[in-house]
């Protein structure tokens, strides 16, 4: 299992699709994930450090958590089948909630907690990027060119 930090959000044109791209902290491999535009925007209002006045669904969810007196620990994204991944979050007591990765990962953002990829979703989505003197960004951008959410939906091959 390797921890994961959030690079970032992009569009892909022309579907007009989000994709969220995660590094292997101690390793090269990105993990692009594509996702909604809901999900999407709570995860880039968390990076840029946006305060909405009322609260998001993923901050009500961490208020929730913590108003019942848990914590999350973590989060892990444990599978991917047929193009679709799935994630666990982790909580005290290792108490795990299946949720979708991009709900996961908004909500670990807002938690200040670890995000974590089982190796077989790696060794399946995972992609290293060549030139690691460019910068991360303009590689994600890139990358989104060459690739569709079809390339990782699974073949009869």
């Amino acid at each position: 299992m390797s921890e994961m930090r959030v690079i970032g959000i992009r569009v892909e044109q022309p579907q007009n699709q989000p994709v969220l791209l995660l590094r292997e902290e101690d390793g090269e491999r990105y993990l692009p994930i594509w996702i909604g535009q809901t999900e999407a925007t709570a995860i880039a209002l968390e990076q840029q450090g946006v305060q909405p006045p009322r609260p998001l669904t993923h901050d009500l969810i961490g208020d929730i958590v913590t108003a019942l007196g848990r914590s999350l620990r973590e989060v892990r994204i444990v599978d991917l089948q047929e193009g679709t991944f799935y994630a666990d979050l982790v909580f005290d007591q290792n108490v795990r909630v299946s949720a979708r990765p991009s709900d996961s990962v908004a909500i670990a953002l807002r938690a200040g907690v670890p995000i974590h990829a089982e190796e077989s979703v790696l060794a399946e989505a995972g992609l290293v990027m060549p030139d690691e003197k460019e910068d991360e960004v303009e590689k994600f951008k890139e990358f989104l060119d060459t690739i569709s959410p079809d390339d990782f939906k699974a073949t009869d091959g």
